[in-house]
Order: structure tokens, then C-alpha cells, then sequence
């Protein structure tokens, strides 16, 4: 019964893996299509969203056919737990790539151009992938101190989301295209903001996990 239990737990996290690498992917092309203002690449990340919101649902059937067959307790429960609630996490994600994708595609319909050099919105990508990145291996390897470091990047995102939006709230009008152009790319510094709380509830279910206490990072 162990056995089984620790091959089955073994798949779920193959699956994790996966979603995390996904998303990753997600995130870069989605930020790359709007600094380029490339629409394939934008549709792209729009069109593989389906494939995250499957992952999600084979984790969540694998952990519940696992609770019903095997009973799990203590520590083996919150890491089935978990692996639902970091699944779910990463789909919202996934969803807010897409936004991300989006707005790509509605800045080349109205044939807006960017006019900042988008380095902010860059920096804040780079970190949210690594939170990410780390969150999952976090949950793999069970490295609580990893864990917990994504609080100290997710209040580097935040800190540059509030630097993009004085920043492109401070522009003197130029026109109604470029406050669009502005108000497009703060909704875009709030989707990766967004992206970077969600990887810090990665984090919290790491220390649930391995302390069985709720924590908040955020």
C-alpha cells in the first residue's frame, strides 16, 4: 500500500512539473508578445491554456481517487491537499499569462505602440517565473526555506508593480491612445502582480505541509 501510494504521489507531482514548466513558458511568451507587440505569440499562449486547465483536472482526479483508495493522514493528506490547491494556483496563472496575451493582441488591433522601454514589467516576469519555478521545486523537494523565500520576491514584484503604475500614471497626457496604451500596461504590472501572490500560496501550502500550520507570506 506504501508503495502504491508513493508511485501515486511520484505521478502527481510528474504533473505538477509539468504545469510548472508550462506556466513558466506562459509567462515569457506572454511578456515577449507584448514587447514586441506579437500577435502569433500571443495567440499561442491563448491557445495552450487548454492544456493547463487539463492538467489541472487529471491532478485533481488522481488526488481524489488516491484520498478515497489509500486514507491518507497526516503529512501524506496535506501533500495531496496541496498538490490540489497548487494546481488550482497555477491555472489562475496560466489564466493571467493569458490576460497578459491579450492585451498583445488588443494594443496591434488598435494600433497603439508602446513608449516605455517595459524594463519594470520585464524584471517583475523574471521574478514571478523564478517564484514559480521555486514554489514547485519547493513542493517537490519539501525545502521549506525555499519556500519561504518567495516572500521576499513576491515584495520585489510588488514593489515594481507600484513603480510601473506612478510611473505611467505620471506621463502628461499625450492623447487618448497613449493613456489606453498606459492603462493597458498597468492592467499588465497587476496581472503579474497577481501571478506573484498566487506563487506565494504555493509557498504557504509548503509550510502547511511541513509544519501543518496555515502561514500567510503575503
Amino acid at each position: 500500500m506504501a508503495r502504491h501510494f508513493d508511485q501515486s504521489l511520484f505521478e502527481v507531482k510528474k504533473l505538477l512539473l509539468e504545469m510548472g514548466g508550462r506556466l513558466e513558458v506562459a509567462i515569457d511568451k506572454a511578456v515577449k508578445s507584448l514587447t514586441t507587440l506579437h500577435v502569433p505569440m500571443a495567440q499561442l499562449v491563448i491557445a495552450d491554456d487548454q492544456k493547463m486547465d487539463d492538467l489541472e483536472s487529471q491532478i485533481d482526479d488522481a488526488v481524489a481517487k488516491l484520498i478515497a483508495t489509500q486514507q491518507p493522514v497526516a503529512k501524506d493528506l496535506r501533500k495531496l491537499i496541496a498538490a490540489m490547491k497548487i494546481a488550482s494556483d497555477m491555472e489562475r496563472m496560466a489564466d493571467l499569462a493569458v490576460n497578459i496575451a491579450q492585451v498583445t493582441i488588443e494594443l496591434k488591433a488598435s494600433n497603439q505602440q508602446l513608449y516605455e522601454d517595459m524594463e519594470q514589467i520585464h524584471r517583475m516576469a523574471e521574478v514571478t517565473q523564478k517564484m514559480v519555478h521555486d514554489g514547485i521545486n519547493s513542493y517537490i523537494d519539501g525545502n521549506l526555506e525555499l519556500a519561504k523565500s518567495l516572500a521576499k520576491m513576491d515584495d520585489q514584484v510588488d514593489q515594481s508593480y507600484d513603480l510601473i503604475v506612478k510611473e505611467l500614471t505620471g506621463y502628461p497626457p499625450q492623447g487618448n491612445q497613449h493613456t489606453e496604451a498606459a492603462l493597458k500596461l498597468c492592467f499588465v504590472a497587476r496581472y503579474l502582480e497577481r501571478i506573484a501572490d498566487h506563487a506565494t500560496n504555493i509557498a504557504e501550502n509548503i509550510v502547511y505541509i511541513e509544519t501543518g500550520q496555515q502561514a500567510d507570506l503575503n
